[in-house]
This record gives structure tokens, C-alpha cells and sequence, in this order.
């Protein structure tokens, strides 16, 4: 199937059958600061690799990017850790929730997969051990990526997540009694809220995820990762990027993505461009009801997939 030259139609067709997709989820209710929002939302954004950017909708809006932001600080991470990383963390699909204390008993404290909330902690630990700032260099990463200096962390999500935070505080002391964890627990705490917190548009995130499909490289033309990297990155995203339900997403979508409670979702066509989608009604696993039709509905009507 060709691809349209521009994909601009493609979203406007995309956004007119969401606007009668019924039954859009409901939002994450267990961050209070995310549970208002309303789930007749939606935006889309792609971005190509010269930076040419199509939207439609809410595609401009700024959203809470939650676990999003976790693809790039595992990139982030590896650029500066190489191999070493993975013998603080998986590669392998949990099969269960995001938030799950059950594995890491028996696994000696050593996450499943990065993108797990445990794996998440280990990556920003990591991070931030190596920058002194992990929520920091993050920001600064996406803002020259997206080129939005006005990117920033939202401070009422951030109080939010930090006032109903015992699980990931459970999850964090548990890894750092395995000796897992290098930072004290309050920081590594402060740094993965702050990080969780950041607000972003469709197009910001579309722009700074730019860099997995062009194997690495960063918008200015210098190399992020290698290409072999790049491609790890994004294998993980296939196989563990939408929680307990990659198997579907693959199936359905048949792209490299991470989503996140807020509602949004990155997904990669590596060589040709990156889509950023946002609704913030969920299904049961944690993933946009209306995001996930949407990517499912852009595969099949551009032929874009890596399969």
C-alpha cells in the first residue's frame, strides 16, 4: 500500500472515526491530579524525520506524560551506561502490572523490563547517579528535541504522585535492599515523580521521540545512540512499552510504543517517522482506549508497520 505523500488526510479521516468511537475509557483515578480529565480528548501528531510535523485534533495541547517519558530515559541511560544497564534490568514482558511487587521476590530484585515501574526506578537511579540530575536532563533532552523551551514538569501532578506514592516507595526500598539502587530512596523518589510529571504536546513528544526512528541519531544530526541501540530500545517498546497488553498492541498496531496513564502514546516507525497519540480515557491495562484504535486505524490505512 503507498503512503500518502502527505499524511495529513490520513489523521483527518483518523480523528472522524474516533469522534464516533464509543465508550473512550476513563482516566487514571489513582493520581487525583489526572482523574478530572476528560476523555472526549484526543490529538494526534506525526512527525517525519526532516521534522515536518502533521496534527489533528488536541495536538498541541500539553498533557501529563507519565510513563511516556520512560523511553527516553532508558535511551538516555544507555547512551551513557552501554551493556552495564542490562545487568540491572530485563528485557522480558512481566505478564503482570505495571505497579507489581510480586516478581521481584523471587527475581533477587532485578525488574522484568524497563518500562515496568520497577525497571523504571532502576533506569532513573542509574541516570541520575551518572547526571546528578535524571529529571533534569530529561527536560533539557526533549526540550532541544521537540524544540518547546516551555516544556516543563507540572508541579500539581507532581505534588499528586508524591502524596500517593507507597507503592513505588515499596517497590524502590525492596530493589535498594537487593542492592539495586545507589541513590537514598527520597531522592531517587523525587527525581521519577518530577520525571513522571512532565506536561507535553502530541507534537513535542512526536518531535523528541524523532531520534528511534532515525536509529539514533538526534535532531541536530548527532548520534544519541548507536543503531544497534536504537534498535534495542525499540524492541523493548514492542515487547513491553503498553504494560500487560504489548501482545495485543503488537497485534493490533504492529509498531514499537510506550504509553502512559495520561493518556498518551508514542509509537515508532523506524526509517520513516514517529506518532504521537493522546485520549486520556484507559482500558483496564493502563492504555488509551481511543489512542490504541487510533494507531490501529494509521497502520491500516498507510501500511506503516514493522511487520
Amino acid at each position: 500500500m503507498p503512503v500518502p505523500s502527505s499524511l495529513q488526510p490520513v489523521l483527518d479521516r483518523i480523528a472522524t472515526e474516533i469522534q464516533a468511537l464509543p465508550g473512550r475509557g476513563r482516566p487514571a483515578d489513582y493520581i487525583p491530579a489526572l482523574a478530572s480529565a476528560d476523555p472526549r480528548h484526543f490529538g494526534m501528531a506525526v512527525a517525519e524525520l526532516d521534522g515536518t510535523v502533521y496534527g489533528v485534533g488536541d495536538w498541541q495541547r500539553p498533557f501529563s506524560a507519565q510513563s511516556i517519558t520512560k523511553a527516553f530515559t532508558l535511551a538516555l541511560d544507555l547512551s551513557l551506561d552501554g551493556e552495564l544497564l542490562w545487568e540491572h534490568v530485563g528485557r522480558e514482558p512481566s505478564g503482570n502490572p505495571f505497579n507489581s511487587l510480586v516478581q521481584l521476590e523471587y527475581e533477587n530484585g532485578i525488574p522484568r523490563n524497563p518500562f515496568i515501574n520497577a525497571g523504571a526506578l532502576v533506569v532513573t537511579d542509574r541516570l541520575h547517579a551518572l547526571t546528578g540530575d535524571a529529571a533534569g536532563t530529561l527536560r533539557a533532552f526533549l526540550r532541544a528535541e521537540s524544540g518547546n523551551d516551555r516544556l516543563d514538569f507540572d508541579e500539581a501532578v507532581l505534588a499528586s504522585e508524591t502524596a500517593h506514592g507507597d507503592r513505588n516507595a515499596a517497590l524502590a526500598h525492596f530493589m535498594a535492599s537487593y542492592g539495586n539502587i545507589t541513590n537514598p530512596v527520597p531522592t531517587l523518589l523525587d527525581q521519577y515523580f518530577r520525571q513522571c510529571s512532565i506536561e507535553a504536546s502530541c507534537a513535542d513528544l512526536a518531535l523528541a521521540a524523532g531520534f528511534l526512528a532515525r536509529h539514533g541519531i538526534r535532531s541536530d544530526g548527532s548520534t544519541l545512540l548507536t543503531r544497534s541501540q536504537a534498535k534495542q530500545v525499540n524492541a523493548v517498546m514492542l515487547t513491553c512499552g503498553t504494560y500487560d497488553a504489548a501482545g495485543d498492541f503488537a497485534h493490533r498496531v504492529g509498531l514499537p510504543g510506550k504509553s502512559g496513564v495520561g493518556g498518551g502514546i508514542i509509537a515508532v516507525v523506524p526509517g520513516r517517522c514517529t506518532v504521537c497519540v493522546w485520549s486520556p480515557g484507559l482500558d483496564q491495562r493502563g492504555n488509551s482506549v481511543a489512542g490504541v484504535a487510533a494507531l490501529d486505524r494509521f497502520t491500516t490505512l498507510t501500511g506503516l508497520s514493522v511487520f
